[in-house]
């Protein structure tokens, strides 16, 4: 019996979250929960507040009003460093535009992650290759992100965060920059390896066939989120 409660518990919850960017309300009592291995795209259109909704939710910014909990923990009232340090090893981001720093190559840009934690730089090389492997990209691992497509520099970035084995990606509208080939292949890449990994990803996207490969689907409109639907 106890078995069945733990299972219940959602991995990363957030409750009546309010967050406002000067006048303007982001947030008005939003509320969405995820569950350890799921996939649950978070939909909605341009200034519904998914973003802000992301970066409360992966510790980036910290909400006005209501909590944020991952693991037990209350993100809302952690400090900087534990945020941190979760942002590290149990938490990977993937935005729009992948954000790689353009003076690394792709192997170090997805190596840098393990770097930080403290892994000694020949590790670090070998296992960020073996990602570059995963999403097809391990062609291109000398190269800088100047010099990748745009679907080959999201995988790098998709490698990048998960190189670390997080627990949870947030992925930001990560093929809203991409055509429609390389938006399949990423959200492919993404799906793939998440649920091989067990993984949970948190979806932002304002693309109905980019949320058909979630498992659930939660809309926010005006700060608030409907009732979650499977897409099955």
């Amino acid at each position: 019996m106890s078995n069945k409660g733990e299972a219940a518990v959602p991995l990363l919850a957030a409750r009546d979250l309010v967050k406002a960017h000067g006048r303007t309300e982001a947030l008005r009592g939003a509320s969405v929960e995820l569950s350890a291995g799921e996939i649950l795209a978070v939909t909605g259109a341009s200034g519904s507040g998914k973003s802000t909704l992301l970066h409360c939710l992966a510790g980036i910014v910290r909400p006005d009003a209501g909590s944020v909990t991952y693991a037990g923990e209350r993100l809302d009232q952690l400090a900087e460093k534990r945020l941190s340090e979760l942002r590290r090893t149990e938490f990977g981001v993937v935005f729009q535009f992948g954000q790689l720093i353009p003076e690394l190559t792709a192997v170090d840009n997805v190596a840098l992650p393990l770097l930080l934690a403290g892994t000694r730089r020949p590790q670090a090389q070998a296992r960020a290759g073996e990602w570059l492997e995963r999403f097809g990209v391990r062609g291109q691992a000398e190269l800088r992100p100047g010099e990748l497509s745009g679907g080959q520099a999201q995988r790098v970035a998709l490698a990048r965060a998960l190189v670390t084995g997080p627990k949870v990606v947030f992925a930001d509208e990560p093929t809203g920059a991409l055509d429609t080939l390389a938006s399949e292949q990423v959200m492919t890449a993404l799906v793939h390896t998440a649920r091989e990994a067990g993984t949970a990803v948190l979806l932002i996207t304002h693309d109905a066939q980019v949320a058909a490969y979630a498992d659930r689907e939660a809309r926010l409109a005006d700060g608030s989120v409907t009732p979650q639907e499977v897409t099955a």
